[in-house]
Order: C-alpha cells, then structure tokens, then sequence
C-alpha cells in the first residue's frame, strides 16, 4: 500500500509519500509560505532528486495541487498516476475526547475537528482544509485522521482535572489534554522494541525535546501523564513558550504593565520561554548553548532552568508511575544535545535516587540514532530514539484502512 502523509498548516504543507509494503520513504518536502511573498517549493524524492523552486500558491489547497503535481511528474515522480496512492493520512492536533484514536475521515470526523478549533486555532482549522482539500484530489483514496491527542485519551481523571470547579470540565471542556502524542507513542514503542521487552510491561518517561517540549509517562503502553496540558504553553520551559507559571502572573502583567490578553498571550507563547530566559536575541538552544561557553552567565542560567525543569517532571513521573525501566530521549534537542541529557540525569543515581545513570561516552556519541546511553550500572535504560511522526501516521492509517469494517469512531 502506498500512502502520503500531509501535515496542513496555516502557511505550510509538509509531505511524505511511503510504501508500506516495505516500509521506504518514496519522496518528501514541504510547500511553505502560502499565501505571503516567495512561497517555496520543497521537494526530494529517495532516489536522489532535489527540487527547491518558487511556486504559485494562495491557499492549501493549491499545495495539494502542486504535491501531487510531484508524486506523478515523468522525471522525478514517485508513482506514475496519482490512483497509487490508496490513503492519505492526515496529522490532525485536537480531537478532544471524543476522538480516541485514528479514524477513517466522515462528515461526523470533520464535524468534530472543527468543533475543536475552538481549543487549537491555530492548527485544526489548516488541518481540515488539508483534508478537504485531498478529498477533492484523490476522491479514490482513504482519508484517515491521526491525532496528536489520541494517544493521551488514556490519562485518569485525576491526572488531567485541574482545581477548577469541575463545571468548567464538563461545561467548558477545560483539562489536561496534551499534545506531542503521535510521536510519543512512535517512540515508547521502538524503545520497547529496541531492549527486546513488551511494550505492556514497561514504565517509560518520553522526553520530546525540540523547539515545542513535553514530557510523558508511559505505562504499559498506555500515556497517564503528561507536561502539556489544556494547551501547549504548559509545562517545559520551550523555545519561546513560558511552561509552568504562576496563573496570577498573567493578572499581574495586566495590572502593573497594562498589557491586554492578546498581549500576555504572546508574551507568554512567542516572547518567553528560552528566548526570553536568554536574551541573546535567539530561541535555537544552539545558539544559547555557544554564548554560555562564551561565559554569558544569563545562557548559562537559561540552559540550566530548561535542563533543570526536564529534572523535575522526570522525577514526578517516576513517583506517579511508581517505578521507570527507561528514559527516552527525543526530537531535535533530545536527540542531538548531549549536555541536556547529561544535565537532566545528573545526580539521578545518588543513593535514594532513581537508579538512572549515563556512561559519559556513549551519551557524547549518541546524537542522531537510536542507540543507549546509559551506564552498565544504570538501573534504568536510557536511550536516545530519533522521532518519525510522519512513519507512525503513515502505519496508523495502513491499519485503519486495513480494519476499517471494525474501526469506528
């Protein structure tokens, strides 16, 4: 079966077309810039072919034109007719809880993914039009949904309420809802496939470290926490996001800096978090990472809040799970930064610790591969598993498609 996978968002569409009977990457890219000046063309397939042009785009659905003008182009095509690709799996943030895992695409479906752009306006509203829009290209194709939020559906009650009047649960639909999950989920189970265990007998915190941040404990497949929560501002200091904050900070900065909600909003979505902890003039950890060295003492507080603040929530899933047999690391940062693993494990296999240890090493030759990390005498596995949400889409909707006569949504 070949499948694409589209991720529509609001200036970009990003691509990947598989063939899944032997699990390769056909081609990919990225259609970015739509509707701004310059809109970009991105495009590669396996064979080598690398394409980088200016394209004539307004809209996602135009993207979708010009992807599928790839997939079946003479010279550089993947498919020779664009009726190969049997299913096309879309990345869709916010299902809510009424979408529990990934679902063949309905009228019902849509109905509920507009209904939750009221929770992601931001990312819902361009994931419905990618769908609209493959609808219309490729009527012969299985439409399927996968949601970021599928995979956290399994939290208790009591780890996603917050304490709130529960009226505003159940009138307002305000909860932990958590996001990252496609990628979570990928990584557990390749971390569980790597050391050779069931995925059902194992405790695992997944550390998703890139530009966005989260956390999740996973236990026994299934995810009962996680650091984001009713939106993606919550939990670890991010590139530009704040994380965890005192709420009453958001009345004080109304009160004493006249700022309006739209502006405490984006003080706390685009202006915080590393950028703003840093003030180098940079969210890229790289970057902060080198004016620390430089001996900037304020990079140098920036970098050890972020590591200390993975510390913490580490810790906190290990007593709410009540054990851990392994630590992933994951996403740009998590698979490429040697010193925030080494920082966020550092003094973790004192006595009375968690029995987490890494070999010093192996963590400097770890970055960019699924590989471990940890001492021989570490208790805990740690391990660096590079991400493929694109993949991970891709299988779910083979084995919705596959099971569609017993899936409902």
């Amino acid at each position: 079966m070949k499948i694409l996978v589209i991720n529509s968002g609001s200036s970009s569409v990003k691509f990947t077309a598989f063939d899944m009977r032997d699990n390769t990457e056909m081609a990919s890219g990225v259609v970015e810039r739509i509707g701004l000046d310059n809109p970009q063309l991105s495009y590669t397939d396996s064979r080598g072919s690398h394409i980088k042009r200016q394209v004539p785009v307004s809209d996602v659905r135009n993207a979708v034109g010009i992807i599928i003008g790839c997939l079946t182009n003479q010279e550089y095509g993947v498919v020779k007719v664009k009726k190969e690709i049997e299913a096309v799996g879309h990345r869709v943030v916010h299902g809510g809880e009424k979408i529990t895992a990934s679902v063949i695409v309905t009228d019902a479906v849509k109905s509920i993914i507009a209904e939750y752009g009221e929770l992601a306006p931001l990312h819902n509203p361009p994931n419905l039009k990618g769908i609209e829009a493959c609808e219309e290209f490729y009527p012969h194709a299985q439409q399927v949904a996968v949601f970021d939020t599928a995979f956290h559906t399994t939290i208790p009650d009591h780890a996603f309420l917050y304490g709130l009047p529960y009226s505003l649960y159940t009138q307002d639909r305000i909860r932990r809802y958590g996001f990252h999950g496609i990628s979570h989920k990928y990584v557990s189970r390749e971390a569980a496939r790597y050391i050779g265990q069931p995925l059902e007998k194992l405790k695992i915190i997944t550390c998703h470290l890139g530009n966005g941040c989260s956390i999740t404990a996973v236990d026994g497949g299934r995810s009962v926490d996680t650091s984001m929560g009713f939106t993606p501002l919550e939990g670890l200091i991010m590139g530009t996001r704040c994380g965890d904050i005192d709420p009453a900070i958001v009345f004080y900065l109304m009160e004493h800096k006249k700022l309006d909600n739209l502006q405490v909003n984006k003080l706390l979505s685009k202006h915080s978090g590393m950028l703003g902890l840093a003030n180098i003039g940079s969210n890229d950890l790289r970057d902060i990472i080198e004016a620390r060295d430089r001996g900037d003492t304020q990079a140098d507080i920036a970098v050890r809040a972020f590591a200390y603040r993975i510390k913490k929530y580490i810790g906190s899933y290990v007593a709410a799970m009540g054990g851990l047999d392994i630590l992933v690391f994951t996403a740009g940062i998590g698979e490429n930064s040697p010193l925030i693993r080494s920082m966020a494990c550092k003094g973790l296999n004192r006595p009375s610790g968690l029995g987490i240890m890494l070999d010093d090493e192996k963590n400097a030759d770890g970055n960019c591969k699924l590989c471990a990390i940890h001492h021989d005498t570490s208790r805990v596995k740690v391990l660096v598993v590079p991400t493929n949400e694109e993949y991970e889409i891709a299988k779910e909707t083979m084995h919705v498609v596959q099971n569609r006569d017993r899936i409902r949504t």
